[in-house]
């Protein structure tokens, strides 16, 4: 098999199923427990609180860990709204992840007012349109660092600078981008920044959310003192452990496996424009996260192109995994003034630092003749 869908979700490091494996077995007392037993484990969830803070650039005690990415997304949106309720105004894109943009719509039928600055066909957002959005009424932004189709990347600093400086709080979506490329939040005026370990070769059910110091956030699962009592129930021991070593590792590796992965996307990109002359890279002349490659093939489908990319053992995706299913045309793509034609042909290739060059030579070489049987197929030529 060869797996092309790591925005999807990548492979746990077997060093983090090992001690996962161990924490299940022998780490089993409760965290909140007075004993020693319960305060050993209780020092292995600092631990690893330290280590994902390190990835962050931020203080342990600004690390509040979550089920995954989007309970992060809605305890930061809906939290901090909860704390500001004078504030009505909520600025974001449309272009964010189904999490957001979910919390956004409910948001919305409550009252809230909800601004979506759009996006140029390359992706980027309008600096001035979105300066023009953020008034003095505006409770808080919210946007991707990477977007997790496309990989496009957004300028936090200046985008969040832009709104800080009005006094909103700001909320940064950092699941794809976390443990790919650096993120310094002390550097950045912003105030919470969500991430999820299996995006970065951590477990599943696992995630974190960076709260500035001095942030007010309401508790979104209460129940227990836990998190700061910012998110009750008894915590997932193995899953945080998991992810602090997921963290350490990609800290340490950071610069040399994006710059391995960097490679094999630029080799990858333009052997299948050399061998599909009508496949379109998406938003190929912006700033991109190096592990993504969102390819359109005009007049194609790509539920059916997926469905042959697997018979050969392949796996990619069309847009994001958390909206598979639906036969409509990717709502980022849509954002970005993509004609349909190719939008319904858009597959995204995902790269990690388990991937081969010798694997991006060997999908390069069978799309050709995949393509050319689904072109006979449709009646008619691709463009």
């Amino acid at each position: 098999m060869i797996y092309f869908d790591n925005n999807a979700t990548t492979i746990p490091l077997p060093e983090v199923v090992e001690v996962m494996g161990a924490c299940l077995r022998e780490d089993y007392a409760n965290p909140s427990s007075v004993h020693q037993f319960g305060q050993s484990v209780r020092h292995k969830i600092e631990c690893a609180r330290e280590q994902v803070a390190a990835l962050l650039g931020a203080t342990p005690r600004e690390v509040i860990f979550t089920s995954g990415g989007t309970e992060s997304i809605n305890l930061a949106i809906r939290g901090a709204l909860q704390s500001n309720p004078s504030r009505r105004r909520i600025v974001t894109t449309p272009v964010e992840h189904t999490a957001t943009l979910s919390v956004m719509e409910q948001l919305a039928a409550t009252g809230y007012e909800v601004i979506r600055v759009g996006v140029d066909q390359e992706g980027r957002i309008d600096e001035a349109e979105w300066a023009d959005a953020i008034t003095e009424d505006t409770a808080l932004v919210s946007l991707l660092y990477a977007n997790n189709e496309t990989g496009v990347l957004f300028d936090v600093p200046k985008l969040a600078t832009i709104a800080e400086a009005k006094g909103a709080i700001v909320h940064i979506d950092a699941v794809q981008a976390a443990g790919k490329i650096p993120i310094v939040v002390e550097d950045w005026p912003v105030h919470l920044v969500s991430i999820s370990a299996h995006k970065f070769h951590g477990p599943k059910g696992i995630g974190a959310l960076y709260v500035k110091r001095r942030t007010r956030v309401s508790p979104q699962i209460v129940g227990g003192s836990q998190e700061r009592l910012l998110r009750g129930g008894t915590e997932n021991v193995a899953g945080i452990v998991g992810m602090g070593l997921a963290s350490k590792v990609a800290l340490r590796d950071m610069d040399r496996v994006a710059n391995e992965v960097r490679q094999m996307r630029g080799a990858f990109e333009a052997s299948l424009i050399g061998s599909v002359p009508f496949a379109r890279v998406v938003a190929s002349t912006s700033d991109r996260l190096h592990t993504t490659s969102n390819i359109a093939f005009g007049r194609l489908q790509a539920e059916a192109i997926l469905i042959l990319l697997s018979e050969a053992s392949v796996c990619a995706s069309a847009g994001s995994a958390c909206s598979s299913g639906s036969l409509e045309p990717s709502h980022v793509l849509q954002a970005m003034g993509i004609d349909e034609s190719l939008a319904h042909g858009a597959i995204r290739f995902s790269f990690s630092k388990f991937n081969t060059p010798g694997e991006i030579d060997e999908v390069v070489s069978l799309l050709p003749d995949l393509l050319s049987r689904l072109t006979k197929l449709s009646g008619g030529a691709a463009s």
